[in-house]
């Protein structure tokens, strides 16, 4: 796959919400993961991620941008796509976490997290797998970059879930 810059000029129209353009936001998140995180659209690629990112109200924006942005220079070789309403992040085979807007709030979940990362994160989502594990972000200062880097750099060093990214 090749590497995109993350220019949001360069977002694609896409499907957010009912047919909803490029620069359109999600005026409103779920509540919690008990499904999908908004309704984009399933698509590989830098593209639709930043799409999907443009598309959440802020603070959760920013939120998911910073994320996006630590993962972009903590792993060579980064993969995105947005699979159930949310961001997903891989290197080399499979994904590995997933990064969604919700009311109120972010959630960062790492496939395997409970078996995989040390210390587990604290957070088990619904209807993610037994062995998920994540953090829930309200704020951009929520955000500890270093012990997130360290889960991003553990969790992407076993194959992930999914296999072929196709």
């Amino acid at each position: 796959m090749a590497n995109m810059e993350n220019d949001a000029s360069d977002v694609p129209n896409v499907s957010v919400s009912g047919g909803a353009e490029k620069g359109d936001v999600i005026t409103s998140l779920p509540e919690a993961m008990t499904g999908r995180a908004s309704p984009a659209k399933a698509a590989v690629g830098d593209q639709p991620v930043f799409a999907y990112i443009t598309s959440l109200p802020q603070p959760q924006r920013g939120i998911v941008e910073a994320v996006d942005a630590l993962a972009a220079t903590t792993l060579p070789n980064l993969q995105r796509a947005v699979k159930w309403g949310m961001a997903y992040y891989g290197v080399g085979e499979g994904w590995c976490f997933s990064c969604g807007g919700f009311a109120g709030h972010v959630k960062l979940m790492f496939i395997n997290g409970a078996t995989l990362l040390d210390p587990v994160p604290t957070v088990t989502p619904v209807g993610m797998g037994k062995a998920t594990r994540g953090v829930e972000l309200e704020t951009v200062d929520d955000l500890d970059e270093g012990q997130v880097a360290a889960w991003m750099r553990q969790v992407t060093s076993v194959p992930g879930i999914g296999g072929n990214r196709r």
